[in-house]
């Protein structure tokens, strides 16, 4: 069965993006486009109050979003398949439900009511920690959004745990015909020295180990997709930094996500940073298995 990309919406400039972000990964993948708005009004809406005005508004509402958003999508992407629904659930449960048939959960980086202010909404959070499929918050500036750099950006986690993102990033880059740049970090102890990069060399065993796992963890999904034009480099430094400053030059920043059994994703401190101050769209990705 075909999976759809799932975007949620709420009528929020935030939402809006999201939907131009994945109507292109749509039309890119050749997949249809599910566009949902999460609302409780039908669980408010009995038989005496169908007709009266704050119900009917509240359905007006979602109607008019939804409407705005797939008129904004095709004429972003003419052609492509849409479909929208409204769900009657709060809208973190809302997501997570259609990320059980999804290919990919898109979102804004922030919502449009209480929880606005926030680097992140908790919709995005939850989202995040539970989804059962890839799930991308879209952020950064137009140039990121519309995938001017040309680059996707991975960050590669321990070999084992890693795979799915990995493979996940080969196939952005692939499809969108871009360049991927692969980072892991590492930590020696402290020397007083400026951090180095795997291009200098510094001939130090942390270092070593790190371009070592790195290569581990690419090997196998490299060579099944050897078109892929693939930048690897180890960096010394924390990774949510590394990371942070190195999405400013590129269209998507890809880190995985351990799963625990009733527990959801392990975020790890580099997961909450990346989502909440990465300067490009961030993709979460389950690590299965």
């Amino acid at each position: 069965m075909e999976q759809p990309l799932v975007v949620g919406v709420d009528g929020s400039d935030q939402s809006l993006r999201a939907v131009d972000w994945a109507a292109d990964e749509a039309a890119l993948r050749g997949l249809p486009l599910r566009i949902v708005y999460a609302s409780l009004w039908e669980h408010y809406e009995g038989a005496a109050y169908v007709y009266s005005a704050p119900y009917a508004s509240d359905r007006a509402l979602a109607d008019a979003i939804l409407g705005a958003a797939e008129e904004r999508a095709q004429s972003r992407r003419p052609g492509i398949r849409t479909a929208v629904a409204v769900l009657p659930q709060e809208p973190t449960d809302a997501l997570l439900r259609e990320s059980e048939l999804a290919s990919v959960v898109v979102v804004g980086s922030r919502g449009r009511g209480a929880i606005k202010g926030m680097l992140l909404g908790s919709v995005g959070l939850g989202v995040a920690s539970w989804a059962r499929c890839p799930m991308v918050v879209v952020r950064g500036d137009a140039a990121a959004v519309e995938g001017r750099h040309e680059r996707i950006l991975l960050g590669v986690g321990h070999p084992d745990r890693n795979s799915s993102a990995v493979g996940f990033a080969f196939q952005e880059a692939m499809t969108r015909g871009s360049v991927l740049d692969a980072v892991r970090t590492w930590r020696g102890p402290a020397r007083g020295h400026a951090p180095s990069t795997s291009g200098e060399a510094s001939g130090d065993p942390y270092e070593a180990k790190a371009a070592a796992e790195l290569d581990e963890a690419l090997r196998g999904t490299r060579i099944r997709h050897p078109e892929v034009r693939i930048r690897p480099v180890t960096v010394e430094g924390h990774t949510h930094r590394v990371l942070v400053e190195r999405s400013e030059a590129a269209d998507l920043l890809v880190v995985g996500a351990r799963r625990n059994k009733g527990l959801g994703l392990q975020l790890s401190r580099t997961g909450h940073a990346v989502l909440q101050h990465a300067a490009c769209p961030v993709a979460v990705v389950p690590q299965h298995g």
